[in-house]
């Protein structure tokens, strides 16, 4: 994902904030190995967050192609990470999304960057899922759309319940997908693994 410009008035203030966490924690800011925390987390933060100053409509519209194409478009194994809003601890794993154009179809690399502009964001994967579905439902019109994310909780490994291999899947659809035939077609692509 390309990389934004921070705001440096923005940047200060967060840098400020996590100076005084690292104190309010026990310890040192002004230690060696800490001198440089502040700024490090700051524009961590200002990227791992980046998706709220982009439009992820623009970037599906921005590559917008009539074409008469009527069967799925299948772009799977979408990899991205997340902070839970909860916690600010990541959450990662992989994105499988489809649907079936009405006269339009978008890059290929859209339906990626769709992913990547809302995982940069404070998430819950339930939300994610659907913001991304109706993205795509309102930019395109296509017949029809579904998602389905994978994801690990670093919330539910390092701290709280602490399970080490559980795997949350998400799943919204629109359309088309409302028939279970072409969920199902959908659910069996996405298992597949592939040979390139």
């Amino acid at each position: 994902m390309e990389q934004l410009e921070h705001n440096p008035q923005t940047l200060q203030a967060l840098e400020d904030i996590f100076r005084q966490e690292l104190a309010l924690l026990g310890e040192d800011p002004q230690r060696e190995g800490l001198l440089k925390t502040p700024s490090r987390v700051a524009k961590a933060m200002m990227t791992l967050t980046q998706g709220y100053r982009m439009d992820p409509m623009a970037v599906l519209q921005s590559a917008k192609f009539k074409e008469d194409y009527r069967q799925m478009v299948i772009v799977k194994e979408i990899n991205f990470y997340s902070l839970c809003e909860h916690h600010l601890l990541p959450f990662y794993g992989q994105a499988h999304v489809a649907y079936i154009p009405n006269g339009y179809i978008t890059g290929l690399s859209k339906i990626a960057r769709v992913v990547d502009i809302f995982s940069h964001r404070l998430q819950v994967q339930e939300r994610m899922t659907t913001q991304i579905k109706n993205c795509i439902q309102q930019a395109l019109n296509p017949l029809g759309v579904m998602v389905v994310i994978e994801a690990k909780h670093m919330c539910m490994q390092m701290r709280g319940v602490e399970k080490q291999n559980s795997v949350t899947t998400t799943s919204d659809f629109t359309g088309a997908f409302t028939n279970k035939a072409t969920r199902d077609e959908f659910l069996e692509l996405i298992k597949q693994h592939s040979t390139l």
